[in-house]
């Protein structure tokens, strides 16, 4: 539960990082909700098929390592970059799943 809570934490602070503005610009801009829907299709697969043992690991922690991983390549990155939608579809995931594990469905 603990490790949960400080997941859950990590990326509250990563959707602030992501910011207001491109959260907005989320609900009104059919193209990047599109983007980041593929985003967390593509990110939903790499988990629940390459990472043994995910089905029973809560996806918010699941998804926090990965985006650490992605931060750890690419620690500069803006909201409107590839890492930066990327970004935005783990946070979305996270807040999607918490502590259920991830789903392929």
């Amino acid at each position: 539960m603990r490790g949960e809570n400080r997941a859950r934490q990590w990326i509250s602070e990563l959707s602030d990082r992501i910011g207001v503005a491109r959260w907005a610009a989320l609900a009104v801009t059919p193209a990047l909700l599109a983007e980041v829907d593929q985003h967390a299709a593509a990110v939903r697969d790499i988990l629940v098929f390459g990472v043994e043992g995910a089905g029973t690991v809560a996806a918010v922690v699941l998804l926090t390592s990965y985006a650490r991983g992605l931060l750890e390549i690419e620690p500069e990155w803006t909201p409107a970059s590839w890492i930066g939608v990327r970004l935005m579809a783990v946070c979305q995931l996270a807040h999607l799943h918490d502590t259920r594990p991830l789903s392929n469905a």
